[in-house]
């Protein structure tokens, strides 16, 4: 098999293929939906390994980052990236070689489009006492729609990267390469419309409900199914942030003390418990009038009840109770005898 026909092998997926969901990347490696993006990613490994002329060997600030892969560079840091760095410091390099294009009236002859982690990692190294290791690379012609889906074969097979990541990626997919029609996209890279939806869907949620999570990567995409509705409403939404920004600064609490984070899914719950109670605990208030006057109020609490306060008067109880028996009756809260 030619270096070329297997790349072109990576890109095109059966038509008849499996999608791969969140939930289905839980399944054992000899899983189906595991399998096919193997095969996708295997053909494209392949084809790096048959190829006839030699790698190249760059400095990491040789090249610039492709903007249209899904992984967020800024977000990588010594911690999500140390099994990595370790690795290659081990190896004095990189074992799988970084794929590059040139580019055209740039200020650098090369850009990265896949292998983003490893040329984080080999930036950390060469300023941390490793100014010899260098990056491995292969010199690809892809257009930027190919090497999207080249990245998205890459991305699905990474337990790093986020939900979040995937679906801003998406997104910008769709409007760069797709016409902005979704369909068009999902059939591209075989995920079901409804899934790359939900991928999408994650774009919505605003960084006030963000910052609540520990990290990006806890916001998954189960969770937006349950975020989303609220969020799309202006007075649950309201409530959400105010919930979000006191998790927020719980979660600052916590890391600063080395104790664990609130998880994911408990962050959920408590964002969707706050527009709970925010609809469960609507006040209605009425007065209380007797004799021509005011002499108390009436706070009625769907989960609550009635809460009744009056003010001090010259009254009788006799007075204060006749007044006050027609606003509980209209509340309704007395339970019916089954006569």
């Amino acid at each position: 098999m030619s270096r070329r026909s297997a790349i072109s092998e990576a890109l095109a997926a059966p038509a008849s293929a499996p999608e791969v969901t969140p939930e289905q990347t839980d399944t054992p490696q000899g899983g189906s939906a595991r399998s096919f993006t193997a095969r996708r990613l295997e053909g494209f490994t392949e084809a790096a390994r048959m190829v006839k002329r030699p790698t190249i060997r760059l400095k990491p600030a040789e090249c610039s980052i492709w903007p249209g892969n899904a992984r967020d560079y800024a977000l990588l840091t010594e911690d999500r990236v140390r099994s990595l760095i370790d690795s290659i410091q081990a190896e004095n390099g990189n074992r799988i070689p970084v794929v590059v294009r040139r580019t055209k009236n740039a200020a650098l002859e090369y850009e990265l489009v896949i292998g983003t982690r490893r040329h984080w990692a080999i930036s950390w190294l060469n300023a941390n006492h490793y100014p010899d290791i260098e990056l491995v690379a292969i010199i690809e012609d892809l257009d930027d729609e190919a090497a999207f889906r080249l990245a998205d074969i890459e991305n699905r097979e990474r337990e790093d990267i986020s939900d979040l990541e995937r679906g801003a990626n998406y997104k910008a997919a769709v409007e760069t390469y797709y016409e902005g029609v979704q369909a068009r996209l999902a059939d591209r890279v075989k995920l079901s419309k409804s899934m790359l939806s939900r991928y999408i869907g994650l774009t919505e949620i605003p960084q006030s409900i963000v910052s609540a999570f520990s990290s990006p990567m806890d916001l998954q995409v189960r969770h937006g199914d349950k975020l989303l509705p609220p969020l799309r409403t202006p007075a649950l939404r309201e409530k959400m942030e105010l919930a979000a920004k006191d998790i927020a600064a719980e979660q600052s609490f916590r890391q600063s003390g080395d104790e664990e984070p609130i998880s994911g899914g408990e962050v959920v719950t408590r964002l969707i418990k706050a527009t709970a109670a925010s609809r469960s605990g609507r006040v209605q208030k009425a007065t209380i009038e007797a004799k021509g006057a005011t002499i108390g109020q009436v706070d009625r609490d769907r989960a609550r009840g009635l809460t009744i306060t009056i003010n001090p008067t010259d009254l009788s109880a006799d007075d204060i109770l006749e007044a006050i028996r027609p606003l509980v009756e209209k509340a309704k809260i007395l339970k019916r005898s089954g006569r």
